[in-house]
């Protein structure tokens, strides 16, 4: 077993952490993003990776100096979504392995799985990496393919990497910090995953509806109709039950079903500003919306 160091900031990064312990590693140090504001008012609260550590009665910092000034210094750091830049001081002075969430060299970066999903990959992975100073770029200790099964969410298909991942950082660390398999050079094509943007995220109707139901797995896709946000949270493609409409412009509604780019797209669950999720067509029931309305951001 070994005598580590986490680095980490967000809920994902949570369960790699349990797993270790669970494994019988001992975690000298939590290091995370310092407390901000997260919601409405001047209270801050602490990062979910720090708010689990402190519940565990595991130390935590916001100072990447107190890692390397830890007597004894940890023998390994393990990095899973940390979100902050590690200096080669820092790298020198305790060596570190990194948990991502993809096949690299495929979508190194902050947005992996996202990426994933925008291009229509079929399948993506789990990688334990060597951290260095290059984005990304480290030598590849282990790695586990995961299929994207056709439809799904962010969410779901996270969880399961995250599930994976933790059994495979469990798997390599096995033999503790001393004993790590040889790592492989990185292969192929890179491939980088920038973080998503907030326009990203918001439909453009005139876009393929293979493009428009990407989206929409982000789990934060929405529209606008009246003026009024509208967040779609499930949507299907439906040429069956909702033929495209002649000479109908991208994101025009007719009952549940919108106009793309190259088809319809069917809206099953929606929530409204200010509202909670429902089925579409309670929504449509509700707020009376006639039928030919334009939605948001559709571009001739």
């Amino acid at each position: 077993m070994a005598r580590l160091a986490y680095l980490g900031t967000p809920e994902l990064s949570v369960p790699p952490l349990v797993a270790l312990l669970d494994a019988g590693h001992e975690v000298d140090l939590v290091v995370t993003g310092p407390d901000r504001r997260r919601g409405r008012g001047s209270a801050t609260s602490p990062s979910p990776l720090k708010a689990a550590a402190l519940a565990l009665g595991l130390r935590t910092t916001s100072d990447m100096a107190d890692l390397t000034a830890a007597d004894p210094r940890p023998e390994l750091g393990v990095v899973v979504a940390f979100g902050r830049l590690i200096r080669p001081a820092v790298l020198h002075a305790v060596p570190m392995v990194n948990l991502h969430f993809s096949l690299l060299p495929r979508w190194r970066g902050a947005a992996p799985v996202e990426r994933a999903i925008l291009a229509g990959d079929a399948t993506t992975g789990v990688c334990v990496m060597a951290v260095e100073e290059g984005l990304d770029t480290g030598a590849v200790y282990a790695r586990a393919e995961v299929d994207i099964a056709p439809g799904e969410h962010l969410g779901p298909l996270r969880d399961r990497l995250v599930a994976r991942g933790c059994e495979l950082l469990v798997e390599v660390l096995a033999g503790g910090a001393a004993r790590l398999p040889a790592p492989a050079p990185q292969e192929g094509e890179a491939t980088y995953a920038k973080k998503i943007e907030a326009g990203e995220l918001e439909i453009d109707w005139s876009r393929p509806t293979d493009d428009v139901l990407a989206v929409v797995r982000l789990d934060r896709a929405h529209t606008s109709v009246g003026g009024r946000r509208l967040r779609v949270l499930r949507a299907s493609a439906d040429l069956v039950a909702h033929p495209p409409v002649a000479g109908a412009a991208p994101g025009t509604l007719s009952a549940d079903a919108v106009e793309t780019g190259d088809g319809v797209v069917r809206l099953e669950i929606v929530q409204p500003e200010g509202g909670r999720p429902m089925a579409a067509r309670d929504w449509l029931r509700g707020s009376r919306i006639a039928d030919g309305v334009r939605l948001g951001s559709a571009r001739p």
